[in-house]
């Protein structure tokens, strides 16, 4: 009776400890292709602006991915409809082509921080649009794009 207990008492340490996502959305890509037009679109409701957040991205691509970087525009839409763009390059693999991330038969998961420990000055909606930036208008090998804002459960 006490190792059931046991085994569930540290069970639910294991499961209470872990990342607490505000917003989780992937996109599986269509032919393992993202064109120019394909433009992602991700939304998080951010509760509290003294909250610290970090946001993530993670990318699954093909092993034969032909690029060592993925540029990417992302653009962020405020509660107020402010706007803001920046340019994001992904660095996929090493400057010797080894891939970055955890890779398996076919594919590789790369996964890294857009910003940690972020804040933001508004409470409510936000939208974040992904856009591939490379200079082709359709890149292959790219499977699927996940988005992720998590609360860290700290203050500023």
């Amino acid at each position: 009776m006490s190792r059931i207990f046991l085994s569930a008492f540290l069970l639910s340490l294991l499961t209470a400890c872990g990342p607490d996502y505000i917003a989780d959305q992937t996109y599986t890509l269509d032919g393992e292709t993202w064109t120019y037009d394909k433009v992602l679109s991700f939304e998080a409701a951010i509760p509290d602006t003294a909250g610290i957040y970090n946001l993530w991205m993670e990318i699954e691509h093909g092993k034969d991915f032909s690029y060592q970087n993925l540029y990417t525009r992302i653009s962020t839409t405020f509660p107020d409809q402010q706007k803001i763009e920046q340019l994001l390059s992904f660095e996929l693999a090493d400057k010797f082509g080894s891939w970055q991330g955890e890779c398996g038969r076919n594919y590789c998961h790369f996964r890294i921080p857009i910003q940690e420990s972020a804040f933001f000055s508004q409470a409510g909606t936000y939208t974040f649009h992904l856009e591939q930036y490379m200079r082709k208008d359709s890149i292959p090998n790219i499977k699927s794009i996940r988005f992720q804002v998590e609360d860290t459960g700290m203050s500023r």
